[in-house]
């Protein structure tokens, strides 16, 4: 038996008027992951527990079987692993955005762009690196990661601060989080330092003049030390390969005791490499039980508040990922499990996340007719569910967290649901 989860994140979202009334899931293209919902079984889970901000980092690692509750310590740890940098007992990892301000004599301070106009990973890495060059240290070190994802390491103290992400402040006036880095002796000096030589930057002087968003600022978060986790062999005796262009996700497949496979041209974004990362799913299954396959692109067009994007992330996730993935088990000719699922809602009404329960299928071949046409619906213990969709899913049995969905997944006792 294989198994493969697809991971749309940020997928999920609210009715629209703009859609009469229909979410962009239900508006979007998706006749493969409509087919697998007719065949298979539709469930909720909750991804986010009860006290947890809904990043994607608590809600993935309740995609791969943990309880965040039991394990989680930050985001950027996790980050840290994926590339490769080891954290000393006294470091503090922080996400290091590589953002667009907007600052005004009156104080003000704009979150223009989470992203700085979602940097190519080339430009973004030479300014990270002449930041590391120019204030790195034996307390503080700059790590470059993908497009605007990157990676601090802070060796002093900086207790009390209280940070926040900078996709949830998308055009907002953010002047009280950025004076709560200027409290903290030493790392103030290193955020307001690292904007005037970003600002400085040959790189920017040319964003500039082609109406590029500039990456003129860096902003902190996520911050926290490495967290104590099992592997997935450790917990549920299978061994698993992971497929994202996000180091977050990487990362919790370090822990989890995962391969880490990098796919040429994954950006996280509508442009990323979605046939290599199909092939690389299906070539892992030859090494591996489980693959997971992680699609960022819904979420960042979300943070955006862009429908048309959102609508057309959804379409491709369905025909260049879901779609080809299918038949490519197919033609193993083994059983398998698929399961399609999101990580969290991330309407554009507000852009940024929420932590409603998410809506799952899980297609077994095991109870569906090898041919499809001969096939008049479900084969399985559930009545057809149609469409994949949040609607379709809301009255459906929910699983209370990650270890009791990837028991329901992998067919073991103890995944019930409520």
């Amino acid at each position: 038996m294989k198994y493969v989860i697809l991971v749309g994140d940020g997928m999920g979202d609210l009715p629209m008027t703009e859609l009469g009334g229909k979410t962009p899931l239900e508006a979007a293209e998706t006749p493969v992951m409509d087919y697998l919902a007719g065949r298979g079984v539709l469930r909720r889970l909750r991804t986010v527990p009860e006290g947890f901000a809904p990043g994607s980092d608590v809600a993935n690692l309740s995609l791969l079987g943990y309880r965040p509750a039991e394990c989680y310590s930050g985001r950027a740890p996790l980050e840290a692993a994926s590339m490769g940098v080891e954290l000393p007992d006294d470091a503090i990892a922080f996400r290091c955005n590589l953002v667009t301000l907007e600052q005004s004599d009156q104080g003000r301070v704009k979150m223009v762009d989470y992203s700085a106009g979602h940097i190519d990973t080339a430009s973004a890495a030479g300014l990270i690196r002449m930041l590391d060059a120019e204030l790195g240290n034996e307390f503080c070190r700059f790590y470059p990661g993908v497009s605007y994802r990157h990676l601090l390491v802070w060796r002093r103290a900086c207790a009390g601060l209280v940070t926040a992400p900078p996709h949830d402040h998308s055009g907002q006036d953010v002047a009280e989080l950025w004076r709560r880095y200027q409290a903290v002796p030493g790392l103030g000096e290193v955020v307001q330092r690292a904007a005037q030589l970003l600002a400085a930057a040959p790189e920017n002087e040319r964003r500039r003049r082609e109406g590029i968003n500039p990456a003129n600022a860096i902003w902190l978060w996520g911050e926290g030390k490495p967290p104590a986790m099992e592997t997935l062999r450790q917990q549920f005796g299978v061994s698993g390969a992971l497929i994202s262009a996000v180091d977050l996700l990487k990362g919790i497949g370090v822990y989890a005791g995962m391969e880490i496979i990098n796919v040429a041209g994954a950006t996280g974004y509508l442009d990323t490499n979605y046939q290599g990362k199909v092939a690389a799913a299906l070539a892992a299954l030859d090494r591996h039980d489980l693959a997971f396959v992680h699609i960022e692109a819904p979420d960042e067009v979300s943070h955006q508040g862009d429908l048309g994007k959102k609508l057309q992330a959804i379409a491709d996730f369905d025909q260049q990922v879901v779609g080809p993935v299918l038949e490519g088990l197919q033609r193993r000719g083994e059983d398998f499990r698929l399961v399609v699922t999101m990580d969290h809602f991330t309407p554009i009404s507000i852009r940024t996340h929420t932590d409603l329960p998410v809506p799952f299928l899980l297609y077994d071949s095991r109870h569906h007719c090898r041919n499809p046409a001969d096939c008049q619906g479900s084969c399985w213990q559930d009545p057809p569910a149609g469409a994949y969709s949040e609607r379709r899913a809301e009255n459906s049995p929910l699983l209370p967290d990650g270890r009791a969905f990837l028991r329901f997944v992998l067919d073991r006792e103890g995944g019930e649901a409520e």
